[in-house]
């Protein structure tokens, strides 16, 4: 039986001592988005990242045992639809978990100087489907990779 789907918007703002080119960099290079998605630990199953706007990202992992869902196989796929270097960045991404489709969303990341750094605001509109993470715990997931971001800057 379905169930009604869940729309949900929330705005993380976060400030990073460092200007708005080098918080973008994290974004578009590969290399680094990757570091700060997996916190380092190598957590990503795969990570494709094809930085242009018309491009795709995709990236997986295995959910661990901080988690509720632990050993569950979480995938994301985004299609990127705006990017302003230095500015802004704009992807629609769905995620699945074991393959079964539970979200999908429109990421809004702005990058606005602030002082000597970078504000960031990013806008999560997410549509929430049966057996999904729900908004609270995607904006407590989101908390943490920006703060996981802020360890690699």
């Amino acid at each position: 039986m379905t169930q009604p789907v869940v729309h949900h918007t929330f705005i993380i703002e976060n400030i990073y001592p460092k200007p708005p080119a080098a918080v973008f960099a994290a974004f578009s290079d590969p290399d680094r988005k990757s570091r700060w998605l997996s916190g380092g630990r190598g957590g990503l199953t795969h990570f494709n990242q094809d930085f242009r706007v018309g491009g795709q990202e995709s990236y997986g992992s295995i959910m661990g045992a901080d988690t509720p869902f632990e050993g569950t196989k979480l995938t994301s796929d985004g299609l990127y639809l705006d990017i302003v270097p230095d500015a802004r960045i704009v992807i629609g991404s769905n995620m699945a978990m074991n393959g079964r489709p539970f979200s999908g969303a429109l990421l809004t990341f702005e990058f606005l100087p602030e002082g000597d750094g970078t504000k960031l605001i990013l806008t999560h509109q997410g549509a929430f489907f049966e057996h999904s993470d729900g908004p609270e715990m995607r904006q407590h997931g989101w908390t943490k990779l920006l703060d996981r971001l802020a360890d690699t800057l």
